[in-house]
């Protein structure tokens, strides 16, 4: 799951977006002021030592800019100090063209103002996701006859499209990225449902059900598998996930 730090003051936008991104399959930490991101960063981010951190490192940043203590800004330039590597995606009011140099400038990858348009928000976390070659910018999975297309939402079987719900879409998706894993219900609970109360377990059968038709094609091999009392596997016998 990939991890982002969303900092930003004004609150109820915060845990709004921090909501949504949860929605959207990543784990998000939130901070309202600079100072706490940087703590934040140091502790159990992506400045922190790998020996004893007990989370692994942020794979994106949203920062706004105008922050109470240490600014966006400065949040930014401390960062590229040290950190090099990590997307930082601007998220503010400040609109002039200086104000997008001066960000840019300062190590952001990309900056989008306020007020803004969340699919315009989600698509360039995605973009910034992409670029940094994180597992969520492997645009397509494989699995024998089974093709999933990430950057799209679809889905392709013998080489014919399969229509999927999004429920349905993240479900495939997480069983394609831990092919022949066992995968219990409460892992797909946290990864499938994030943000959401769990449902019940005869809600996921249903769900794994309506999965299995809409992958079932003449002269193809079941894919899910369920392990009777604890969850489901996914793939063929002695089939790896293959990456292009």
């Amino acid at each position: 799951m990939m991890r982002i730090l969303l900092v930003d003051d004004e609150v109820e936008l915060a845990d709004s977006l921090a909501q949504q991104l949860t929605r959207e399959g990543y784990r998000v930490d939130v901070a309202y002021d600079g100072g706490r991101a940087w703590a934040l960063l140091q502790t159990t981010g992506s400045l922190a030592d790998t020996q004893t951190s007990p989370a692994p490192p942020y794979d994106l940043l949203v920062l706004d800019w105008m922050l109470p203590g240490l600014s966006g800004l400065s949040l930014c330039q401390r960062v590229r100090q040290v950190d090099r590597a990590t997307p930082i995606l601007f998220l503010t009011a400040k609109d002039t063209l200086d104000d997008r140099v001066q960000g840019l400038d300062a190590g952001a990858d990309d900056y989008l103002v306020k007020p803004f348009e969340l699919r315009e928000l989600l698509a360039r976390v995605r973009a910034l996701l992409r670029r940094a070659g994180s597992p969520e910018g492997i645009p397509r999975l494989h699995l024998g006859d089974l093709e999933l297309d990430r950057e799209n939402q679809s889905a392709y079987r013998q080489g014919r499209m399969i229509s999927l719900s999004q429920k349905e879409f993240r479900l495939l998706e997480y069983f394609m990225t831990h092919p022949g894993q066992l995968l219990t219900h409460d892992q797909i609970y946290k990864q499938v449902w994030a943000g959401e109360e769990p449902p019940s377990s005869n809600v996921l059968a249903a769900q794994v059900r309506l999965l299995r038709r809409r992958l079932r094609l003449p002269g193809s091999p079941e894919l899910i598998h369920a392990v009777y009392g604890k969850g489901y596997r996914f793939g063929l016998l002695g089939e790896e996930l293959q990456k292009p």
